[in-house]
């Protein structure tokens, strides 16, 4: 899997059009949240989007607190899904087209910090020998910022020639 086979992707362009920076990472972010507002709710940065993976982080506020004050658990969710999205926009190249079919969630421990989520892809795809549709997976590691993983989550894509 190459960079040029995402170049199809809209999103994935604009990422390489902007500063490879912690400016062009913010502006990024702040565009990906205008375009899918609710995930704004978590304030995600992503720092590396590239083909097969990319690691968003968010800042523990008083926003995504649960009733004993850590990281929300479904906010830790709404974390991997962002990783899992700009992952796949990365990675499917313009001959095809994805869209989340399920999630599966362990919650291993606490979450007292804020979170870096870093989406992979389960087994290589060969978008090529795709005709149909399949599911693809990701797995994302949620860790804390003393590298604890505190949530794991694999999610379902479908994916199917556009």
């Amino acid at each position: 899997m190459s960079i040029s086979t995402a170049a199809g992707s809209a999103t994935y362009r604009l990422r390489r059009k902007l500063p490879d920076n912690t400016f062009g990472n913010a502006l990024f972010s702040l565009g990906m949240v205008a375009r899918v507002p609710y995930f704004g709710t978590i304030l995600p940065y992503v720092s590396v989007m590239e083909p097969g993976r990319c690691v968003v982080s968010a800042p523990k506020w008083f926003g995504i607190h649960n009733h004993i004050g850590t990281f929300h658990a479904i906010a830790a969710c709404n974390l991997a899904e962002v990783a899992m999205g700009m992952l796949m926009e990365a990675t499917t190249p313009a001959t095809h087209r994805w869209i989340p079919k399920g999630m599966s969630a362990q919650y291993l421990t606490k979450a007292n910090t804020g979170l870096t989520a870093t989406a992979t892809l389960a087994e290589p795809v060969d978008f090529a020998a795709l005709t149909e549709g399949t599911d693809v997976v990701v797995s994302i590691e949620i860790r804390d910022t003393t590298g604890t993983e505190v949530v794991h989550c694999d999610i379902t894509t479908w994916v199917t020639p556009a």
